[in-house]
C-alpha cells in the first residue's frame, strides 16, 4: 500500500521537462519560490499549490511532487481541486482572501472535509497550512491562535475527533504577510495510525496558555501495512509543551531532531518500521534565511551529508522558535536530489 505514493524534490524546470505520461501520474505539486503556476501544469489539470514563501539555498523555484504508480482521476469542486487514485488523494483548497483568519480556517476545513468524503478518501493523512502574518494580531489575538479556533470549529461541526488516533499529521507556518490562508492535504480511503511523542505533550492537549483552542494535529502518522509511509508533522524545539533554547538556532535544531528521532523510534515500536534520520526526507522552515548554514550543518551531522532537504523561509507559530522541521519517508525509499 505504502509504495503507491512517492515524493520527489526537483527544480520547477525539471518538472516541466517531464513527459506527459509522467505528469499524468502526478497527484499534486507544492511549488515554492515561483511567481505564478506555469501554464503547462494548469492545462494538464495538475493541482499546484503555490506557497508564498521563498526557497533558501536554491537557485530557482523548487517543487515537491507527489506522484502515484496507479492511474489518477481528477476533478474540481467549487472551492477545491484534486487528483486521486482508488486509495489516495491530493487536494488543494481555495480560500476567500477577504475572510478573517478564523472564518477562513473554518471554511477551508469544511471544504476539505466535503471533498475528501465525496471522493471516498475521508481520512486525512497530512495537512499543510500556511498562514500569512502568522504571528500578527487579529482582533487582539495572535493570528495563529485565531486559525486554531477556526480549524477546530470545523472538526467539531463535522463530528471529527479533535484528539487521539484519528487526528491528522499537520503543520501550520507562515507565508507572505498579505498572502491568503493556504490549505492542502493528502487523504486516504483507509485510516492511518497516529503517533505521539513521549517527549512532548500532545498538541491537542496543550494548556490554555497557548490559545482558546488547542492545535488539532498528531505528531506523526503511519499509513499502510506493507512498507508504511511515515508523515512527521511540523516539529520544533519543544519538550513537554514548552519551548527550549529560545534564540539559539543551533540548539533548537538539535532538540527538534531529537524529537523527530523519537518519532522514528515510536514508528519502529508500532509497526516495526526501521528508519533512521538518514532515511527521511526533510522540509525545514527557517524564520531567518541567515540561519540556513547552521541548520544545514546540524542536519548533515545528524542525518548524513546526503540528506534530502528543502529549506523555506517562513515564520514559525511561536515567536521564540527559529526553526521547524517536517519529514516524510518509507522503508527502502530511493534517494533523490535537488540537482
Amino acid at each position: 500500500m505504502g509504495r503507491s505514493l512517492d515524493l520527489r524534490l526537483m527544480p520547477l524546470q525539471q518538472l516541466l521537462q517531464q513527459p506527459a505520461a509522467r505528469l499524468d501520474r502526478v497527484l499534486g505539486v507544492s511549488l515554492f519560490g515561483a511567481d505564478a503556476v506555469p501554464a503547462p501544469l494548469r492545462e494538464r489539470g495538475v493541482p499546484v499549490v503555490r506557497v508564498q514563501a521563498p526557497v533558501v539555498g536554491a537557485d530557482g523555484p523548487v517543487c515537491e511532487v507527489w506522484s502515484s504508480a496507479p492511474a489518477v482521476r481528477c476533478g474540481r469542486a467549487a472551492q477545491a481541486q484534486w487528483r486521486a487514485t482508488d486509495e489516495l488523494m491530493f487536494v488543494s483548497v481555495d480560500v476567500d482572501p477577504q475572510l478573517p483568519i478564523e472564518q477562513a480556517a473554518a471554511a477551508a476545513y469544511r471544504t476539505l472535509f466535503d471533498t475528501v468524503e465525496a471522493e471516498g478518501c475521508p481520512h486525512l493523512l497530512r495537512v499543510w497550512n500556511h498562514v500569512g502574518d502568522i504571528n500578527g494580531e487579529a482582533d487582539g489575538l495572535e493570528r495563529y491562535r485565531c486559525f486554531n479556533i477556526g480549524r477546530q470549529q470545523a472538526f467539531v461541526e463535522r463530528r471529527r475527533p479533535v484528539a487521539g488516533a484519528s487526528v491528522p499529521a499537520a503543520s501550520a507556518v507562515g507565508a507572505r504577510a498579505d498572502a491568503p490562508l493556504l490549505v492542502y492535504a493528502l487523504a486516504a480511503r483507509q485510516a492511518p495510525l497516529a503517533l505521539e511523542n513521549p517527549r512532548q505533550v500532545s498538541a491537542y492537549h496543550y494548556p490554555a496558555d497557548y490559545g482558546p483552542r488547542a492545535p488539532t494535529f498528531s505528531r506523526a502518522n503511519l499509513y499502510g501495512d506493507d512498507a508504511p509511509l511515515l508523515f512527521v508533522s511540523g516539529t520544533a524545539s519543544i519538550v513537554g509543551h514548552q519551548t527550549q533554547h529560545p534564540g539559539d538556532v543551533r540548539e533548537q535544531t538539535r532538540e527538534t531532531l531529537r524529537n523527530i528521532a523519537a518519532l522514528a523510534d515510536i514508528a519502529r515500536s508500532a509497526r516495526g518500521v526501521q528508519l533512521a534520520l538518514g532515511d527521511l526526507q526533510f522540509k525545514v522552515y527557517l524564520r531567518a534565511a541567515a540561519d540556513h548554514a547552521v541548520v544545514r550543518d546540524e542536519l548533515a551531522r545528524a542525518a548524513g551529508p546526503n540528506a534530502e532537504v528543502l529549506f523555506v523561509q517562513a515564520d514559525i507559530c511561536r515567536r521564540e522558535l527559529r526553526v521547524e522541521i517536517e519529514a516524510f519517508a518509507w522503508p527502502g525509499r530511493e534517494h533523490t536530489c535537488l540537482c
